[in-house]
């Protein structure tokens, strides 16, 4: 990729958004929306996002906002849509992700792509098409009657072709998810997850509260990434109120980030083993895990501390007792993981399963955009920690976890590896704490009142773009997840392998439902 990008010459001017983040944001047309999707892409960089806002109370229309990735950092385009047809060019042929995106655009705001998957994304049984309910306003719930579903499932057909139909209800506690599968014999020929089961209205809960109070429903948008979340959502409301966070509370969410990195590992760790007939790594993860969630109860008051991180800084602090007693629960930990992952590298049986299954090459992760943990384990470096650090990253030289075999063992081999690397960090986190406050006053919204905030997450990066009126109340909040870039992965992951290792190949991307479904 170049470092620098000929937007200028696409007569494209770009503006600063302020904040920890380095990113722009321009309004165009849709003539230079198409030209600078393309011209990202073919230089090496990705949609990172895509969503619309409802303006006709103000401007008179809608926009469509696009979020890019390039080598300068983060693009936020603009593109005004009439009120009376909200229409823009279909993204998807670029950026296959916006498929998804725009699908569940159409379904909340009414925007609509001019081509692409014309299928709904959200499960409509519980009301009636066209109902947009991030428009404003909108009916009472009385007055919204139950609507009818009717999805379309891609047939495959041929000699000895069926369908296993999987879901939305599983037997286990997971979100719900639909897998319709076409196989031959116990052969996977394709695969098609159905979403949008778990739709809570997330985003517009959003609408009219409190910078200050909205960070609480942030940390509940994906409840194992409540760190990285509510860490995203503050990052965006001081960019929109240039509030600077002490360095001591930035120091206190790279901890709670890297133990929630920690805790999700251990957890499917343990899982994957289970899945692959070895209910003794099951046993020993869970025993890890919980012994890790005891600790952060010490600590900061919560096994899951999902109201830690707010705007300004953070509300819990750490004596110095409880460092001690962290640093004291990492070298207790530490050797334990190395153990069982010598256990996991030597068993025949369970790297059977392992090798070979699942398996992504490095053209399918580049042409759909896959990020974070999944890309990392096909041999790409994407890690926000490195590319977009904010502090304290640059301080800490984290070493990315690489490998590039795409499939279950290569997942494995991450998760391994960024448990020791996040004990490392956690550590030198620890030892390296700044005295100081943790928390500042938020303050007053700035500018457009347009702020941006993204760090990495366990599963890839955590994206939160948010519009505030000049009172502090959200207009506009879009959380979102990487898990909309890698859901798309899971389909021809699970091809020609067979049925009884899809709980493996998805227990390896563990992907979030709650996450694409607001």
């Amino acid at each position: 990729m170049s470092t620098v990008m000929p937007y200028a010459d696409l007569g494209i001017a770009l503006q600063t958004i302020a904040g920890e983040l380095p990113a722009r944001h321009c309004t165009l047309d849709d003539e230079h929306l198409i030209t600078l999707c393309h011209t990202v892409r073919d230089d090496g960089g990705h949609m990172l996002s895509l969503w619309g806002e409802d303006r006709r109370a103000h401007e008179g229309g809608f926009a469509l906002l696009v979020a890019l990735q390039d080598d300068d950092g983060l693009l936020v385009a603009q593109l005004p849509l009439p009120a009376d047809n909200p229409v823009h060019p279909d993204l998807s042929m670029i950026f296959p992700v916006a498929d998804h995106l725009q699908r569940a655009n159409f379904d909340l705001l009414g925007i609509r792509a001019s081509g692409g998957d014309p299928r709904g994304w959200l499960w409509h049984g519980h009301w009636p098409q066209p109902t947009f309910p991030l428009r404003c306003p909108q009916p009472g719930d009385d007055e919204i009657e139950r609507g009818n579903d009717a999805y379309q499932f891609v047939r495959v057909t041929g000699d000895g072709v069926h369908e296993i139909a999987v879901g939305p209800v599983h037997a286990g506690i997971i979100e719900p998810g639909h897998f319709r599968f076409s196989v031959v014999g116990e052969k996977v020929l394709r695969l098609e997850p159905r979403l949008g089961y778990a739709h809570k209205g997330i985003e517009k809960r959003f609408e009219s509260m409190a910078l200050a109070d909205a960070v609480r429903l942030a940390a509940r948008v994906s409840g194992d990434s409540a760190a990285a979340y509510a860490w995203a959502f503050a990052m965006a409301a001081e960019s929109l109120t240039a509030t600077p966070v002490p360095a001591r509370a930035s120091a206190l969410r790279a901890l709670l980030l890297e133990r929630e990195r920690i805790a999700n590992h251990l957890g499917d760790l343990g899982a994957l083993g289970n899945d692959g007939g070895f209910a003794f790594g099951l046993s020993q993860f869970s025993r890890l895990k919980e012994n890790l969630l005891r600790a952060n109860a010490s600590a900061f008051g919560a096994r899951y501390p999902m109201d830690a991180i707010v705007p300004g800084g953070c509300r819990c602090d750490l004596s110095d007792q409880a460092r001690d007693e962290l640093l004291a629960s990492i070298a207790a930990l530490e050797p334990e993981v190395h153990t069982l992952h010598e256990i996991y590298a030597n068993h025949s049986g369970l790297q059977d399963r392992f090798r070979d299954t699942g398996r992504i090459n490095p053209a399918l992760v580049e042409r759909l955009g896959v990020i974070g943990m999944a890309a990392r384990a096909t041999g790409f470096r994407r890690d926000w920690r490195l590319d977009l650090p904010v502090v304290p990253y640059p301080e800490l030289d984290v070493a990315p976890a690489v490998f590039g075999q795409g499939d279950v063992a290569a997942r494995v081999a991450v998760r391994f590896a960024e448990v020791f690397e996040s004990l490392r960090l956690c550590r030198k986190l620890l030892e390296t704490l700044p005295s100081g406050a943790t928390l500042v006053p938020l303050g007053d919204v700035e500018g457009d009142g347009f702020g941006i905030g993204g760090v990495e997450g366990w599963r890839g990066p955590v994206f939160v773009a948010v519009r505030a009126d000049v009172d502090g109340r959200i207009l506009r909040c879009h959380p979102h997840d990487p898990s909309w870039q890698n859901w798309q992965v899971i389909e021809h992951a699970a091809i020609d392998n067979i049925v009884p290792d899809f709980p493996l190949i998805n227990k390896s991307f563990n992907l979030s439902y709650s996450g694409v479904d607001l």
